[in-house]
């Protein structure tokens, strides 16, 4: 009951922060905060990506996007499966959209947010057996390591509790096809191990 207690404290920190309100206010898109936690301390199967896009900062939901198509897709599971938290959690590195630069493009998550939120949220997931570490800066942050195809490459030096993958965006579509083996023998065992966790 403790445990639940305290998670659901976080959860309720990690949505009033606005630690970032001053440095969105100043993008493209000049947006508010708008944290988007799916955490849970029950769930076997952790989820530690990168920061919600636009789509999601509107939907207030993780992964409705394309990405979290391709990415349910690689898991072999489908949405009811993939939003029950009884079976995933999800722990950004940043839990707010971070929005555009003045030229488009998707600015980095704050480092801020995982300075303060992401040891707390980390030791509230007890309950994971496989973590799944989703684009560079999560495997910076975790693995310490510089270079997403050289790390994903080096999947089974980490297996099986811990899984590093491209991120799902469609503009890593030319990563896939340039890196068959991906397809090839990660993703299998990958699903193998998902669908074995989740069954147990």
């Amino acid at each position: 009951m403790l445990y639940a207690v305290e998670m659901e404290q976080l959860t309720r920190e990690i949505r009033a922060c606005r630690l970032c309100a001053a440095r969105f206010a100043r993008t493209a898109t000049a947006h508010q905060p708008r944290p988007v936690v799916w955490l849970s301390k029950a769930a076997p199967i952790l989820i530690i990506g990168q920061a919600p896009g636009a789509r999601v900062h509107e939907s207030g939901r993780p992964f409705t996007d394309p990405s979290g198509d391709r990415l349910r897709d690689w898991l072999g599971v489908d949405q009811e499966t993939f939003f029950d938290r009884r079976k995933f959690a999800i722990l950004p590195m940043a839990f707010c959209f971070p929005g555009y630069s003045s030229k488009g493009a998707d600015l980095p998550p704050p480092p801020i947010c995982a300075q303060t939120w992401q040891a707390q949220a980390l030791a509230q997931h007890e309950s994971r057996r496989l973590t799944l570490l989703v684009g560079g800066y999560a495997q910076k942050w975790h693995l310490k390591t510089a270079n997403v195809t050289n790390t994903v490459a080096a999947w089974r030096d980490h297996w099986p509790t811990v899984t590093p993958l491209p991120h799902p965006s469609w503009r890593n579509t030319a990563w896939l096809k340039k890196n068959p083996w991906f397809a090839a023998e990660l993703l299998p065992a990958l699903r193998a191990r998902v669908h074995k966790i989740l069954k147990e």
